[in-house]
Formats: structure tokens, C-alpha cells, sequence
């Protein structure tokens, strides 16, 4: 490396600076170099240069940046790269020694959002300019008409940059209300805009060269300001299972039915002229029996050993609705059992009736226990659903064995029935009901309790398979001894659990009671195992086997034994809830569409506002009466009333909306016409209702 002595040597030389005389005052090019070797005007300006842009020490290996970044601060033109930026290199160099740039600062620079229109005075995106006033004023002074060449060898001829277009500072999301736009997700749509490209190098003469590719620019996503009514999704479109589509402004007629049932039992209240019930029991109210009363005939057939009744009330403290089990004649002499009920007060599954609260009472007369529990409207038992018809009795033949009705089934055979009986249960209703059984019990057992409910009439059923077991801690309280721990008996009752469930499903599996009597359950197995798969046979025998010493039963050893058949109840529920949520959005959009209703309701012939009786008739106002009438009261050619519920529909999705689009309004004396955009009815509309909103709140 030679030293250069700008007195002596002779070379020819342009009219311009050497940016490395001037920093360190040698030359890598000694006397070849084609720049003037002259010292900069003052100390000053080359301590700047030095503290700003020196990376790396000062020998002659370090590489500076003084002349690229002024380049690039004059390319800098209302956000975009000006057609002199950067001369056509598009991206930074190393000398010719092989010493490259720093990788931090290349990443750096490539990082530099230049695309924004809104840039700070003195800085670069929101950083601090990395060039001070000083090297500012002295690099603009060696570039008169332009910026100064990055280094003294050829360039590639590559295009100038063009210019980048940033989604997110575009005029599309002008559109978007203040509140969607914070919760659209944003970055995400547009990370590949902003995102810098690959970095790419070059040699050209000895000279390496590094630039950015620009990449491929993303399109702009818009998002509207208004809802409205949207096609079905296509996932339920296609659903097998699906109903007729024949109606997209509301929920299918068969969930509008079982609603309605569910809020008519809820709403159902007792003859005021019957005083058999009393009108408030502790702080529930509108007391309602939900089931028929026990009469002394069925004392043997009662779970509980005592007479139970069953009522629908009302909280008063929160104005919810609960069932009230009552507990004939019966003195809780031990308040120490109360320590079970809070337990099952923490208890919480969704095959379960929750137990609320437990309280005595004297208002029905006697001394009664009274169970509060969530109220399910709509449910029945497992009794009243498979096991009340006529053919749940079967016949006893002479040798005191069960009458089935039906015969065996060969493999790929479907079974043969006399007739009047109902075929067998589908084996994957009686899996499902495994599943939310077995999953509710365990809950509890690993609670430390249990049910001691597994009862076809304690068990409820919602819709078509939802199960729920009913009156749980109701046998924690009424069979609780004093003498021992209260947890002492908890295991034994647990294996209980067990066996009332597999003699559940065997009753289910035969369609009678019948079936589980001791004397007939190996004929009820033999049937079972002719009608279904051996997992099933194998599951029952293992509920209703005698627990070994060394090794209890378990309610986790239910689980291997379902098997993949869990997931066919998951993919079930998933759906179910897929298609709930369809009709939840159509009810979404009835929801926002009544409150506009309700809105222009308050505003058409308002019979007087703030002492003028002709508000409404008025102004801004008489608009919206217009648009009422153009909206509820179209006629035909023959003058017959016009119904078009999509015409309302859209009509008040473009007035929420405030399109663009015009409607001709006429007055009902056809003395005036009125061609408006729905954009200004919707800035009439909220105007008007913002000053009925006003004053009522003065």
C-alpha cells in the first residue's frame, strides 16, 4: 500500500474530493487515484466524520461510509427512492481489499422503512439520524449538483429502484372505523411488504457489491366499515346432517322450536288460586312443581327412601332459575354434613346438575331438607325416554327366563323383531352415553366423592343425547353417620359407581329393567353379546365384576376401552357446535339490524321535541319519514302492498353502512321528490337520534 503525496505526484485527477485522503489522510490508491488529494477545511469537520462514521478502528483495513450515506439521504423524496438514489447501484459496496461491510450495519440499512410518508425531521423511521449537522453541511458541499459517487470504481448497471408501496399507509384503511382497526390483524396481512428482500452480491473489477432485491410487491387487503348479512359458511353448506336451507335471516325452525319449549317451561307458573305450594320458601319465590307428586304407593320405588317433590323458583337475591328438591319430613339432626355439601359446591362438569345450596325449611309445614340445583328446562330422564313404553316390560316364559324380542344376527345380518317391539339401540348412542358417563364420574371420584346416583331416574337427557346426572350429595346428607370420617366410606361408594353403571348400560343394551335382576343377567348378557360388538360385552362384565383386593376398579380403566370411539363423539360435538355458531351469526345480524329499528323508531312521528311539535316533520328528519315509507309502505302497479323482506334487509344494511348509492324518496302526496345517497340518511339518522339522545340524558 502506497502512501500518496498530493504535491509531488503527478495523476490525473477530477474535480472532486478523495474521501480517503480526506478522512485518514493516505489513499488506498496512492498516486492511481483520479480524485483530488486535498485536506478537508477544517479539524472539526474531520473529528465529526470520524466520531459519526468511522466503524472500526482507524487503520487501513476499516471501511467508511461517509460518502454512501449522503447518497442516500438525498434519495430520500417524499418516501419513495428518487430516480438519482443511490446512482443506480441499489445497494452498498466494499473496497477492493476484500474487507466487507459490517454485517449489522448492511442489515441495518436494509431494514430502514423509506416507503413511510410520515418521517420526523432529523431522522430516518423513527431513528436517529446517524449524521450530524456538521457532516450534513460538509457532504452536501462536495455534491453541488448531486450526490458523490460511493466509491472510485465502475458501477453495475443496475435499474434504479422502484418505488415501494406500504399497505399499511395506504388511503384503502381510511375506510376502517377506529375500533376494527386496532383489532384487524394487520401485521400479519402485510409482514411480506415490509419485510426487506434477500441480499445479493456482486463483483465487478475487484469491487464486491451488495444490494437489496426488491420483492415482489403484495396487494392491498381491504377490510369494510359496516357489517352485513354473509353467504352460509361453506363447511356447513355441505353438512349432510344440514336442513333444508330455505331461510338466511334466521335460525332453522327445528332449534327455534326447542328454544321456544325451553323458555315456555321456564315461564310456567302455578294456578294463583292453588295454596298448596307456598308463595316463598327462604329467598326463592313463584315456586312451581316440575314433576308429579309421590303418592304412598311408590315408597319402594323411591331412590332416596323418603318422599321427594320437585319445584321450579326463582332467586331473588340474582333473579335466576332453580329447582327446588324438598325432602319430606325430615330433620337434619348433624349440621357437621355440611362439609360434603361445600365439596360438592366446588364440583363443576358438564354432565352434571350443580348443586347450588342446601337449607331446612318449615314453610311447606313439616320440617323439610330442601336441594337447590340448576334448573335444565326441557330435560327428562333416562326412565321416562327408553324405559316407560309397553315394551320395556318383557314376558317371563315358563322356565322363568326373559322373553328378548329378538332373535340372534348373523355377522353382515341385521336382527329380525316380532312385531310391536322397537328394534335394538344404536351401539354408538350407547358409546355416547359411556363416554359423558364415565367422564362425569370421573371428575367426581377424583374429587373424592360419589355419585351414588346412577339411577335411569336420576339421570337426565337434553336434546337428543346430552346426559346430565341429577341429585348428586343428596346421599352424602341423608345416610351421613356421625361416627365416622365423612370420607371413610367414599371408596366403597365409588365401586358402587361402577357397577350401577354397568348395569345401566346393560339395561339400555336389553330396553329393560328386567335385565339387570340378578337372576336374568346372564341370559341379558348373552343377548347383548348376539346384538353387539365384544368391546361393548367386555366393558359390562368388567362394571358389574366384583372389585379384587389387590386391585380396586377404576373409572380410568374405562378409557382404553372406548377407545378411537372418543373421537367420533368429539368430531360429533365439534359439529354441533359449528353449526350452533352459524345460527348464533345469523342472529347477530336480526340483533344489529333491530337496534336501527329501534333508533328510527324514536325519531319517526315523534310527536313533539324540545317544544316543537313539528320535529319530526322538519328538517333532516323528514328525510328519514320519507325513507320509512320508501322502506315499509311499497306498493305495486295496482296499488296492493308490497312485501319483500330482502328489500328491508338491504335497505337498512346500506343505511348502517352510508353508501354511496342514491334512492328516490317521494312524499305520499307525490308533491316532492328527493334524491338522497344513503350516506347522507345515515348522517340524518345519527344526528337526530344523537339529539334525542342528548336530552334524555340532561
Amino acid at each position: 500500500m502506497n502512501h500518496s503525496n498530493s504535491a509531488t505526484s503527478y495523476r490525473p485527477s477530477r474535480p472532486m474530493l478523495c474521501r480517503y485522503y480526506n478522512t485518514n489522510g493516505y489513499c488506498f490508491y496512492g498516486d492511481q487515484c483520479q480524485f483530488v488529494h486535498a485536506k478537508p477545511p477544517s479539524n472539526d469537520v474531520r473529528t465529526a466524520t470520524d466520531k459519526n462514521f468511522n466503524v472500526g478502528s482507524n487503520n487501513a483495513s476499516s471501511f467508511h461510509r461517509s460518502s454512501s450515506l449522503p447518497a442516500f439521504n438525498s434519495a430520500v423524496n417524499n418516501g419513495h427512492l428518487s430516480s438519482k438514489g443511490l446512482r443506480g447501484d441499489g445497494g452498498f459496496k466494499s473496497n477492493a481489499l476484500g474487507t466487507t461491510t459490517n454485517d449489522s450495519f448492511v442489515s441495518g440499512m436494509g431494514q430502514l422503512s423509506i416507503s413511510t410518508n410520515k418521517i420526523a425531521p432529523g431522522s430516518l423511521g423513527g431513528h436517529g439520524s446517524p449524521m450530524s449537522p456538521s457532516k450534513r453541511a460538509f457532504t452536501s458541499s462536495l455534491a453541488p449538483g448531486g450526490p458523490v459517487s460511493p466509491l472510485h470504481s465502475p458501477k453495475p448497471s443496475l435499474g434504479s429502484p422502484k418505488p415501494q408501496h406500504n399497505p399499511l399507509t395506504s388511503q384503502a384503511f381510511e375506510f376502517l372505523p377506529s375500533a376494527a382497526n386496532q383489532s384487524l390483524p394487520q401485521a400479519p396481512l402485510h409482514s411480506q411488504a415490509q419485510a426487506p428482500g434477500p441480499q445479493q452480491m456482486e463483483s465487478i473489477g475487484g469491487t464486491t457489491y451488495f444490494y437489496t432485491q426488491q420483492a415482489q410487491q403484495q396487494p392491498a387487503v381491504l377490510f369494510p366499515s359496516y357489517q352485513a348479512y354473509v353467504s352460509e359458511p361453506a363447511h356447513l353448506a355441505h353438512l349432510q346432517s344440514s336442513q333444508s336451507r330455505n331461510n338466511a335471516f334466521s335460525m332453522s325452525g327445528q332449534i327455534r322450536q326447542e328454544l321456544i319449549h325451553q323458555h315456555t317451561l321456564s315461564m310456567a307458573q302455578l294456578d294463583p288460586d292453588d295454596q298448596s305450594v307456598p308463595q316463598e320458601v327462604d329467598s326463592y319465590h313463584t315456586l312451581c312443581p316440575i314433576e308429579p307428586l309421590d303418592t304412598p304407593t311408590d315408597q319402594a320405588q323411591r331412590t332416596f327412601g323418603y318422599m321427594t317433590t320437585c319445584y321450579k323458583a326463582t332467586n331473588s337475591k340474582d333473579g335466576l332459575t332453580y329447582v327446588l328438591r324438598r325432602i319430606h319430613s325430615f330433620r337434619l339432626v348433624n349440621a357437621k354434613s355440611m362439609v360434603l355439601v361445600d365439596q360438592w359446591k366446588k364440583v363443576s362438569h358438564s354432565n352434571l346438575v350443580s348443586l347450588r345450596e342446601v337449607f331446612t325449611t318449615k314453610a311447606f309445614g313439616d320440617n323439610s331438607l330442601i336441594f337447590v340445583y340448576d334448573f335444565h328446562p326441557g330435560a327428562e330422564t333416562l326412565l321416562m325416554k327408553h324405559f316407560s313404553g309397553p315394551d320395556s316390560n318383557l314376558g317371563v316364559g315358563p322356565d322363568g327366563s326373559l322373553l328378548f324380542p329378538s332373535t340372534s344376527r348373523p355377522l353382515g345380518v341385521h336382527s329380525r323383531h316380532r312385531p310391536g317391539h322397537r328394534s335394538p339401540m344404536p351401539e354408538r348412542l350407547i358409546w355416547s352415553y359411556i363416554i359423558q358417563l364415565s367422564s362425569a364420574l370421573r371428575t367426581v371420584h377424583a374429587a373424592g366423592l360419589a355419585c351414588r346416583v346412577i339411577d335411569p331416574s336420576k339421570i337426565l337427557l337434553i336434546g337428543n343425547s346430552r346426559l346430565r346426572i341429577n341429585g348428586c350429595g343428596i346421599f352424602d346428607v341423608l345416610s351421613f353417620d356421625a361416627s365416622n370420617s365423612p370420607n371413610a366410606m367414599i371408596p366403597h361408594f365409588q365401586q358402587e359407581d361402577l357397577t350401577s353403571l354397568g348395569k345401566l348400560i346393560l339395561a339400555l343394551a336389553c330396553y329393560s329393567l328386567q335385565a339387570v335382576q340378578r337372576e336374568h343377567i346372564q341370559q341379558s348378557l348373552e343377548y347383548m353379546a348376539m346384538n353387539y360388538s365384544a368391546d361393548l360385552k367386555n366393558l359390562i362384565i368388567y362394571l358389574l365384576s366384583s372389585p379384587l383386593p389387590a386391585h380396586m376398579k377404576s373409572v380410568n380403566d374405562v378409557m382404553p376401552m372406548i377407545g378411537a370411539r372418543f373421537y367420533t363423539q368429539l368430531d360429533a360435538a365439534q359439529i354441533k357446535c359449528d353449526i350452533l355458531e352459524g345460527e348464533l351469526a345469523k342472529e347477530m345480524e336480526n340483533g344489529r339490524l333491530f337496534r336501527v329499528l329501534c333508533k328510527m323508531g324514536t325519531i319517526n312521528e315523534r310527536p313533539e321535541f324540545s317544544m316543537d311539535p313539528s320535529w319530526s316533520e322538519t328538517g333532516d328528519r323528514y328525510l328519514l319519514k320519507l325513507f320509512r315509507d320508501y322502506l315499509f309502505h311499497q306498493v305495486t302497479e295496482n296499488g296492493a302492498p308490497w312485501l319483500d323482506l330482502a328489500h328491508i334487509v338491504a335497505c337498512l344494511n346500506k343505511l348502517e353502512a352510508g353508501t354511496s348509492e342514491k334512492v328516490c324518496l317521494v312524499s305520499r302526496d307525490e308533491q316532492s321528490v328527493l334524491v338522497v345517497s344513503y350516506r347522507d340518511l345515515k348522517t340524518c339518522f345519527e344526528g337526530a337520534f344523537n339529539e334525542i339522545l342528548s336530552a334524555s340524558l340532561t
